[in-house]
């Protein structure tokens, strides 16, 4: 038995008086372990770890992981079908916040503790957690990428909830709220404003409206593109968001005469007319219509709105009709149920504020029952011995 040859795998005493172990690798290569033993025994049990794995079909080249992050993550946003927005903003967060850490780090040697300094050094740099958020996000995208590609064994960015980004809840205006902004704002974005609190729609769906989208004998809308603006200044036309995204939403009976007056009056004639232009005839810009918006709020006192929360109250106000979860999220373009729930979520909360009210007048008559009946009760017993009698 001692002369026996080993079936699978060398193990070497060598000089230092530690063992090495090597063995072949399915590749056929010959594959030394990353570290020397301490005991024969030790190298022994190391090899039949690796034995096992090729049976198992679970072997994993050690060299495949030797590949700059860099280079790996440039060529995973290439391969990738994005909109122009994303990409660019993969791009701006891989140059600015994952390659200065990671970019000439090869793949296999970025570490779970090594994502969490990175992490803690980002954040205590005062670096947004917003942006922190989406960073490591994209960077545990890229490495779960190299775990498929067989590159690693696990994927190191295991911090729960690190990639979460946690905003704070946007304020919704109210019916007159909204009105009022839409009456303060210049008359050609009356409806806008109107389509966008009551529709729900986003700035880029709304501003991407042609004539042939708005149907006003039916009542409805067509969502069928957007226009995005990208960072450098450029737009672009394109689908909406998902597959969800392309719809067609009723418009609420008490504004279609301000969608078709303002068709009459500022819309560019023709099927394939844009509904909404600015004065010059461009299709608007978010930052330009910002500082309309802006002034608006001003004038009528409203604070902190954005003109995104429009969407939200469209959403909310569309929840308090009892809407199911489906036909929300039909409304809102969402392909899944999350968003709708949110806002079922803060309609259950208005509807909890209503019982709890409800729930004080109860209990304001349930107290005064008692003292009544005090009241009653002598003469009550009275015309009870008189009738006795």
């Amino acid at each position: 038995m001692a002369g026996k040859r080993r079936q699978f795998g060398r193990v070497r005493k060598l000089p230092s008086g530690r063992y090495q172990a090597r063995y072949v690798g399915p590749d056929g290569q010959l594959r030394p372990a990353p570290d020397t033993f301490r005991t024969k025994r030790e190298a022994d049990e190391w090899l039949a770890d690796k034995q096992t794995e090729m049976r198992r079909g679970d072997w994993h080249d050690p060299d495949a992981g030797k590949v700059p992050f860099g280079a790996y993550a440039a060529a995973w946003v290439n391969e990738r079908e994005l909109t122009s927005r994303t990409r660019q903003l993969y791009e701006s967060l891989l140059r600015i916040h994952l390659e200065p850490a990671f970019g000439g780090v090869n793949v296999a040697e970025i570490s779970p503790p090594f994502v969490r300094r990175w992490r803690a050094d980002k954040l205590a740099a005062g670096t947004g957690p917003t942006t922190v958020a989406k960073a490591y996000a994209l960077l545990r995208a890229i490495m779960a990428t190299a775990v498929a590609d067989q590159m690693i064994r696990r994927n190191p960015c295991q911090i729960k909830g690190a990639s979460t980004v946690h905003t704070p809840e946007r304020p919704t205006a109210t019916v007159q709220e909204v009105y009022d902004l839409a009456e303060a704002v210049q008359p050609r974005y009356r409806a806008l404003v109107l389509m966008a609190g009551f529709l729900g729609l986003r700035w880029g769906e709304l501003v991407g409206l042609h004539r042939r989208d708005v149907d006003l004998d039916h009542g409805t809308v067509r969502v069928r593109r957007a226009v995005a603006e990208l960072s450098n200044g450029k737009r672009e036309i394109k689908a909406p968001k998902s597959a969800a995204g392309k719809r067609t939403v009723s418009i609420p009976a008490a504004i279609v005469p301000d969608v078709r007056d303002h068709l009459a009056r500022y819309a560019e004639p023709g099927a394939d007319g844009r509904v909404f232009i600015g004065s010059k005839g461009a299709t608007p810009r978010r930052n330009h219509f910002n500082r309309l918006w802006r002034k608006a709020c001003a004038d009528v006192g409203i604070k902190s709105l954005h003109f995104h929360d429009l969407r939200h109250t469209g959403n909310t106000l569309a929840a308090s009709t009892g809407a199911s979860t489906r036909e929300l999220m039909a409304r809102m373009g969402h392909s899944t149920a999350r968003a709708a729930l949110i806002y079922q979520h803060a309609s259950a909360d208005r509807d909890r504020l209503i019982a709890d009210a409800l729930s004080g007048l109860v209990d304001k008559g349930r107290r005064k029952a008692p003292e009544a009946e005090e009241k009653q009760d002598p003469g009550h017993e009275g015309h009870a011995g008189d009738t006795a009698t």
